[in-house]
C-alpha cells in the first residue's frame, strides 16, 4: 500500500447542480404517473432516483413540499436546507434529502415524511410542464450522539440534547417568533439564542444573522442541528494527515429549562485526497479527523457505499472494491470502469478524452474513550477522474489491388456520434456519404463502445493522386472525421491520412509524319488522360498556340499540324534545294519534372536558297541553324561587310545584290560564267568598333549563280538621281554609362544591390535601363546597339555573354 507521501493528491470542488428557480408564466400542470421515479431511505438520507427517460428534453425544477406550500429549491437554498442533486450528462438524476432538512416533517426524530415536487419544463414547448409529486416516509432511530454528514454542497452536524429546547422565562414574543423561523418563514421556537463561529477567530451571530448569511440552525425534539454550505466566510480550510478539508466549527447557545446551555459543534469534510492511476481510484480520508476528535476513540463501524447506499462485503468483492486502514488513513479503492460509475467523453482542444465518474460513500462510527459519546461520520464524495486522452486508433484495411480505401476508426464511448467527414474537396454528412457511394458504418461492441468504418473507391473525385515514379500512382485520401459529443453537442475532429501505391500507369505516346510543308503530330493519352503539359519545341502548348497549330482534341487523342516554318521548328541543315527541319514534342509532368514521352521528328522540306535573275541580280536566303544558336541573322553580311540583309528576322536573312557588287567573284567555265559570294558572320578585331562575340562559331554559306555566256536578255532600266542623306562621321572614345535592372516594364522600381542575384527563367523578359553619366552636352543622345558581359573589366576578355544584340 502506498503512503500518502508517495502519491499525488487531487482536489475537488463540490458544487450544487439544482436548477435555479425562476418566475415562470402560469402554465397548466400535467400530473403524470411516477413511472421513472424511485425513492428509498438510506440511513439519515432520503434518496430519489429520476430516470433519464422521464427527464429527456426537459429542464428540471425541484420544489420542497411543506404542507400546502411548495418552495423552489434554488442552489443556495438547497445547500442551506439539506438538499442536493446529482445528474449524469444524460439526465439520470439522484436527489438526496437530509432527514434533518428544513422542510421535512419530523416526528420525534424517528419518523420523517419527505415531500418533493419535480417540475419538468419542455425545451421545445415551455408551456408544457410535467409535474410529479413524490412522498417518502423514512424511519431512522439509530442516531449517534453526534451525526456529521458531508454531502456535495453542504456540511451538516447534529448533536443530541438532554431535553428539548425550552423558552426561557421572560423571553419576548418577538424573539420567540424569530427563533422559530426556518429560512424565509416563521414557526415554533427553536430555542437557539445565538452562536459563535470559529474561522478559527470567533465570529458571533444571532440566529437571524446566521440565517441571512446562509446557515441553518434549528432544534428538533432531541437534537440541535447546524448546516453550512461549502466555501462560506465562516468556514476554513485545514489539512489533516495531508488531506485538504473544509472545517465548520460553531458554539450554539440555546435555552434550556435550567438556563442557557451551549453545544460545541464541528464538521470537517474532505475536499481532496484522491489518487488516480489508469486503472484504480484511491480515496484517502484521515483516520483521525482532528477537528472532530480531541482524545482517544474506538472505531465501532466502518462501511463503504455507492450512491448513498451501503455495500456489504460480498457486494464489494464482486465489484472489486476495497476498504482498508493504514496508520493515518482510511483508503477506499475503486477500479476505473466499475459498473456503479459511468464514462463520459470530452474534447478539450478538439482532442478526444474520457473521464470516469463514481460516487463512493464512507460511513464511520466511533466512540470517544473519555465521554463515551458516539459520532457517526458520513461522507458522500463524487469523484471524476482527470481527463484521460484516448486518441482514436486508425486501422487501415486498404488492399490496393481492390482499388478501394478501407479504414476503421475507434474506439469511442456510446456518447460519440459521427456527424460528417471532410474530404479534400467537400464536407459530407454520413447520409450524404452513403448516398454518394462512400460506405460509412457504425460498429457497436458488447462493452458499450463503438467504432466507425469508411470505404472510398480510388477513382472517387475526393481522392488525390500523385506519381512518385512514372508508372506508379500513389492514391492519397485526407480525411477529417467530424464528431459530436452527446448530449451537449460538443464538436471535435480527428484527422486520418490514407495512402496506397499501385503500379497502374499507362503513359501517353506520340507519333508523327511530314509532307512537303508541315509536321503532323498525334498524341494518344494514357490512362491518366491529358494530365500533362505538351512542349512544342521550347514552348508550352497553350490554347492560343493550339489554335495556331490547328489542334484537334477528343477523349483519347489530340493532334497538331505544325508548319516547318514555325518558330518552334529547329533547322538542322540547309542545302541548295531543301532545308532539314526538326520538331521536338515533349510530354511533360511539371509536378515531378518527368518526361512522359517524347518525339524528335526531322524531315527535309523543299526550299530554294539562291535565285539567279536574268538582270544580273542574285537573291539568297540564310537560315539560322541549330548548330549556331547565338546567331543573329541581321548581323550577317556578304564578303563586302557593307552588304547587309534587305530583310531579316530572328531566323532568316534575305540578301539581294547584283553580281558585280558586294565582293562577288566571277569565274569562267566554257560557256558558263560563275558568280560566287559568301554569306558570313565576320568579326572585327578593332576594339569598340563593331559587334564582337568571340564565343560564337563561324558561319559560312556560299551562294553562286551560273550564267550562259552567249545569251541575250532584255532589261528595263530607268535612270534616276541618287540622293544621299547626310551622315555623321564615326568617332571613338570612352563614355561612362550605368545599367540598371527594372522590376517590370513600367521602369518604376529597380533592383538594389542587396536584391542580387535575381532569379529569372528562360524566355522571361528582363527590363534594363542604360543611362549616360556625367554628360554636359544637352544635344548628346545615347543610342544602344550591342551590350555584353565579361568576367573582367577588359571588354574583349573571354568568356563573354550577350545581353542586348542589334538594338
Amino acid at each position: 500500500m502506498r503512503t500518502l507521501e508517495d502519491v499525488v493528491l487531487w482536489g475537488f470542488m463540490v458544487a450544487a447542480v439544482i436548477t435555479l428557480g425562476q418566475s415562470r408564466p402560469n402554465t397548466k400542470l400535467n400530473l403524470q404517473s411516477s413511472s421513472g421515479l424511485q425513492s428509498d431511505c438510506a440511513g439519515n438520507l432520503m434518496r430519489l432516483l429520476l430516470d433519464k427517460a422521464l427527464a429527456v428534453g426537459s429542464q428540471l425544477e425541484v420544489e420542497a413540499i411543506n404542507g400546502t406550500q411548495h418552495i423552489v429549491l434554488t442552489p443556495s437554498l438547497a445547500a442551506q436546507c439539506g438538499y442536493s442533486m446529482e445528474s449524469d450528462p444524460w439526465g439520470n438524476t439522484r436527489i438526496y434529502t437530509s432527514l434533518m432538512g428544513c422542510y421535512v416533517d419530523n416526528k420525534e426524530d424517528t419518523t420523517f415524511n419527505v415531500g418533493l415536487r419535480l417540475r419538468l419544463f419542455n425545451h421545445q414547448s415551455p408551456s408544457k410542464v410535467a409535474s410529479h409529486d413524490v412522498s417518502q416516509t423514512c424511519s431512522y432511530s439509530r442516531w449517534a450522539t453526534r451525526e456529521i454528514l458531508c454531502d456535495r454542497n453542504y456540511m451538516e452536524v447534529s448533536h443530541h440534547m438532554a431535553t428539548p429546547a425550552a423558552q426561557s422565562k421572560g423571553q419576548a414574543q418577538d424573539d420567540k417568533d424569530d427563533a422559530n423561523a426556518i429560512p424565509g418563514e416563521s414557526g415554533e421556537a427553536h430555542g437557539i439564542w445565538k452562536m459563535t463561529f470559529f474561522t478559527p477567530e470567533p465570529v458571533p451571530m444571532v440566529l437571524a444573522e446566521a440565517r441571512q448569511a446562509g446557515y441553518t440552525a434549528m432544534t428538533t425534539s432531541a437534537r440541535l442541528v447546524m448546516r453550512s454550505p461549502y466555501n462560506m466566510a465562516e468556514t476554513y480550510s485545514e489539512e489533516v494527515a495531508g488531506i485538504p478539508m473544509e472545517v465548520f466549527r460553531v458554539s450554539a447557545y440555546y435555552k434550556a429549562p435550567h438556563g442557557l446551555s451551549v453545544v460545541n459543534l464541528a464538521a470537517a469534510c474532505p475536499t481532496g485526497g484522491v489518487l488516480f492511476t489508469e486503472d484504480v481510484i484511491s480515496w484517502y480520508v484521515p483516520r483521525r479527523v482532528t477537528p472532530l476528535v480531541d482524545g482517544t476513540f474506538k472505531t465501532l463501524e466502518m462501511l463503504m457505499g455507492i450512491n448513498g447506499q451501503r455495500l456489504d462485503k460480498s457486494q464489494m468483492t464482486a465489484r472489486g472494491y476495497t476498504l482498508s486502514v493504514t496508520d493515518f488513513h482510511i483508503v477506499i479503492e475503486i477500479p476505473v470502469g466499475s459498473p456503479d460509475g459511468y464514462y463520459k467523453s470530452h474534447a478539450p482542444d478538439y482532442q478526444y478524452h474520457i473521464t470516469y465518474s463514481v460516487e463512493p460513500m464512507l460511513e464511520v462510527l466511533w466512540k470517544a474513550d473519555d465521554t463515551q459519546d458516539e459520532t457517526r461520520y458520513k461522507v458522500l464524495f463524487p469523484i471524476t477522474t482527470p481527463l484521460m486522452p484516448r486518441p482514436p486508433h486508425v486501422k487501415d484495411d486498404t488492399v490496393p489491388e481492390n482499388r478501394m480505401f478501407s479504414v476503421h476508426l475507434g474506439t469511442f464511448l456510446h456518447d460519440v456520434e459521427l456527424k460528417n467527414i471532410t474530404f479534400s474537396t467537400v464536407v459530407l454528412t454520413v447520409e450524404e456519404c452513403n448516398a454518394g457511394g462512400f460506405a460509412v458504418q457504425e460498429h457497436r461492441f458488447p462493452n458499450g463502445t463503438k467504432s466507425f468504418s469508411l470505404k472510398v473507391p480510388f477513382d472517387a473525385n475526393v481522392v488525390l493522386k500523385h506519381n512518385p515514379e512514372p508508372l506508379v500512382t500513389v492514391y492519397f485520401l485526407p480525411l477529417v472525421f467530424g464528431f459530436v459529443l452527446l448530449p451537449e453537442e460538443t464538436a471535435f475532429a480527428h484527422s486520418v491520412d490514407l495512402q496506397a501505391s499501385l503500379q497502374d500507369v499507362v503513359l501517353p505516346t506520340i507519333t508523327g509524319t511530314c509532307d512537303q510543308n508541315v509536321f503532323y503530330i498525334s498524341v494518344k493519352y494514357g490512362n491518366r488522360g491529358p494530365d500533362f503539359q505538351t512542349l512544342v519545341g521550347y514552348q508550352q502548348l497553350t490554347p492560343d498556340l493550339g489554335e495556331i497549330y490547328n489542334t484537334k482534341v477528343n477523349d483519347t487523342h489530340f493532334s497538331l499540324v505544325v508548319p516547318y516554318t514555325a518558330t518552334d521548328a529547329a533547322y538542322e541543315l540547309m542545302t541548295s534545294d531543301s532545308i532539314r527541319a526538326r520538331l521536338d514534342i515533349l510530354l511533360w509532368d511539371p509536378n515531378n519534372n518527368w518526361v512522359l514521352s517524347d518525339l524528335y521528328l526531322a524531315c527535309s522540306f523543299p526550299l530554294k536558297a539562291t535565285e539567279c535573275h536574268p538582270n544580273g541580280t542574285m537573291t539568297a536566303m540564310a537560315v539560322k541553324v541549330e548548330s549556331v544558336p547565338n546567331l543573329v541573322p541581321s548581323m550577317l553580311t556578304l564578303k563586302d561587310q557593307s552588304c547587309k540583309p534587305v530583310f531579316s528576322n530572328d531566323r532568316f536573312a534575305q540578301f539581294s545584290f547584283s553580281v558585280d557588287s558586294c565582293g562577288t567573284t566571277r569565274m569562267f567555265f566554257d560557256n558558263y560564267m560563275l558568280y560566287e559570294n559568301e554569306i558570313g558572320l565576320y568579326y572585327n578585331n578593332k576594339k569598340g568598333v563593331a559587334y564582337t562575340s568571340p564565343v560564337d562559331p563561324d558561319y559560312r554559306q556560299k551562294v553562286s549563280c551560273y550564267y550562259v555566256v552567249n545569251d541575250t536578255q532584255t532589261f528595263s532600266y530607268n535612270p534616276g538621281t541618287i540622293s544621299k542623306e547626310p551622315a555623321a562621321e564615326i568617332g571613338s572614345g570612352h563614355l561612362m554609362v550605368q545599367m540598371r535592372l527594372a522590376d517590370d516594364s513600367s521602369y518604376e522600381y529597380y533592383y538594389q544591390a542587396e536584391d542580387y542575384p535575381v532569379v529569372s527563367y528562360l524566355r522571361q523578359p528582363l527590363f534594363f535601363e542604360v543611362e549616360l553619366m556625367h554628360s554636359t552636352d544637352p544635344q548628346l543622345a545615347l543610342t544602344l546597339e550591342n551590350c555584353w558581359a565579361t568576367l573582367h573589366e577588359d571588354r574583349t576578355s573571354l568568356p563573354s555573354w550577350d545581353i542586348i544584340v542589334d538594338w
